[in-house]
């Protein structure tokens, strides 16, 4: 389907999201299935997220133990106040972080890591998160999208030269991707690397809002090198120490709204000089690599903000039973109560939907994109959300910043701009859809009736409802609010493509909806596969499993009713008066 009317912008994220689909596609195996885009087809996909990711005793004993010696060394080395006002994470707890093993958890031995596991590194982000956002990021940027590049796409010389001393704390590594004119968007890069010889390279652009740019030893660089094959070059990462000639510090640390003990640089690269030896994986590759490296990325990062959330949460209990009002404490008002349930149902979420990451970026070639932007949208949305009401349960007492709140809004309020602004992951989602349905309503491939065959059979999958596995009797009511819901969303999508072609392209207040619709629905799904885990758990003692039921159910509740009422405005909405309002406001009278 050619997308008529779209900005040369437009165009080329479209051109991006045609390249993943097609690479996931060709990668496509029955046990790396995602869970996401199968959702757009009004399907369920059984094999993604079930059997849910369980831990053996001895294995929750021995990252118990982990966690254990992590929260120690937090308690007594990371002063999260002291970070954030002076702007910088001391050398003595990145030296500490890395004798603990946490800076390499993951990654594989031939880089110097630990070879751990992600579900136990999800685990160790919670209990960063909850201590000290900034370490957070900071030990995510360096594992995650550090480590993890160079595991998975280094060859042996730069595995042995930078892998060891990222993992143990000795140097560092930054990731330069943004650009004025690029975030996440990877497609409108504009820095180049022209060629220089047989197999040399000079550099040259500027990079902005670097996370670590200034106190990294060497960062990945993502620029244009030649391609015949697209007229505009083709992004490929390049490893780039930064005492190399030509590689600046414009501004070494941003002042900004959260985060603030990680910097967060502008550089400028004028003639640097690198080899072919210095391509990271393949070049002309970069997008893959961005996207692979940003699942992971995203996945830590929500690690931390459920470890933040449950901070928040155990921080609301206490002030609920602790203060009272009216001769009652705050925990007895009915929306005192309704902040704590609604954060600990969400949080629970945001847990199982890492949890199902954790298992599905393990499995060959992944494809985990999707999911990974989803995660993204939720985890910090809902984050905000639970700090905010933290701070709205503790009152007067929680404005002043003897308590951690001030900063906790802070932090939060940046991470739903970081590491790509939560409206361009909506589009992205829900471009990802229409073109991946797309795909099949269009395809005349096989002749004209085949073709008429093939769209009414797209179109007929949704008005039958998927299939859910149902564990026990309980999870009867949830399965069919998923299944019809599933279906909802899969025949709302066709119809936006039917009804509008390529416009819809542009219409955002339709992506949003249908965005906002998958990503709840993929929630719900790992919710479901994990309480269908639990309610068989023998070794789970019966009254935690009611307890984890109960927070379950409403969370699978809450799911409903937020996309029954998504799918309501699909219907009703105000799109044309908030579009007249605005247009006016803005001086648009064409």
């Amino acid at each position: 389907m050619t997308a008529a009317g779209l900005t040369d912008l437009q165009q080329k994220q479209l051109s991006h999201v045609d390249e993943m689909l097609q690479e996931s596609s060709d990668n496509q195996s029955s046990d790396n299935q995602s869970l996401a885009k199968a959702l757009f087809f009004g399907r369920f996909s059984e094999q993604a997220v079930f059997p849910f990711p369980e831990q053996n005793e001895d294995a929750i004993a021995s990252l118990d133990t982990f966690l254990g010696e992590l929260r120690t060394f937090c308690k007594d080395n990371i002063d999260a106040a002291a970070i954030d006002s002076e702007g910088k994470i001391p050398a003595s707890v990145i030296e500490g972080l890395g004798q603990l093993g946490v800076l390499g958890f993951t990654a594989d031995t031939s880089v110097g890591g630990q070879g751990g596991s992600q579900f136990e590194f999800c685990k160790i982000m919670e209990v960063l998160g909850e201590h000290c956002s900034s370490t957070a990021s900071f030990v995510s940027s360096q594992q995650s999208v550090g480590l993890k590049a160079l595991e998975l796409f280094g060859n042996d010389a730069q595995k042995e030269k930078w892998g060891q001393a990222i993992a143990t704390g000795a140097k560092s590594i930054a990731f330069a991707l943004t650009e004025s004119q690029a975030g996440s968007d990877i497609s409108n890069v504009r820095t180049r690397a022209e060629l220089n010889g047989d197999d040399a390279f000079t550099i040259s652009g500027d990079k902005r809002w670097i996370t670590n740019g200034a106190d990294a030893d060497v960062v990945i660089v993502m620029a244009r090198t030649p391609d015949h094959a697209h007229p505009d070059g083709a992004v490929t990462a390049f490893l780039v120490p930064m005492d190399a000639a030509g590689v600046k510090v414009t501004d070494e640390r941003l002042d900004k709204i959260g985060f603030r003990g990680i910097a967060t640089s502008n550089i400028s690269l004028t003639d640097v000089k690198v080899s072919a030896a210095d391509v990271l994986g393949e070049q002309g590759a970069g997008m893959e690599l961005v996207d692979t490296v940003l699942a992971f990325r995203r996945m830590t990062m929500n690690s931390a903000a459920v470890g933040a959330a449950k901070f928040c949460i155990e921080k609301m209990i206490e002030r609920a039973n602790g203060r009272h009002q009216f001769g009652i404490t705050l925990g007895s008002f009915e929306l005192v109560q309704q902040k704590i349930a609604t954060a600990a149902a969400d949080c629970y979420a945001m847990e199982s939907a890492n949890l199902h990451m954790a298992k599905a970026l393990t499995a060959e070639s992944p494809d985990c994109d999707t999911e990974a932007a989803m995660l993204k949208v939720f985890g910090s949305e809902t984050l905000w959300t639970t700090v905010n009401d933290c701070m709205q349960v503790w009152g007067g007492a929680g404005v002043f910043t003897d308590q951690p709140f001030e900063r906790l809004v802070r932090d939060a309020r940046l991470s739903l701009i970081g590491d790509c602004a939560n409206d361009a992951l909506r589009s992205f989602i829900a471009l990802v859809g229409f073109r991946h349905v797309g795909r099949d309503l269009n395809s005349n491939e096989d002749g004209l009736v085949s073709g008429l065959r093939k769209k009414l059979g797209v179109m007929g999958e949704s008005l039958v409802n998927p299939t859910l596995p149902i564990k026990h009797d309980h999870l009867k009511f949830y399965a069919r609010g998923i299944s019809k819901q599933i279906g909802q969303l899969s025949w709302q999508l066709k119809m936006a493509l039917s009804k509008n072609g390529s416009k819809v392209y542009a219409q955002q207040h339709v992506q949003g909806r249908l965005a906002d619709v998958a990503t709840e629905l993929f929630m719900a799904s790992c919710v479901y596969a994990r309480i269908s885990a639990v309610v068989v758990n023998g070794t789970i003692s019966q009254t935690n499993r009611d307890r984890e039921f109960k927070v379950a159910q409403l969370y699978l509740s809450l799911a409903q009713r937020r996309n029954e009422h998504r799918l309501e405005d699909m219907k009703q909405n105000c799109d044309k008066e908030i579009s007249s309002v605005a247009e006016d406001l803005l001086g648009n009278d064409e």
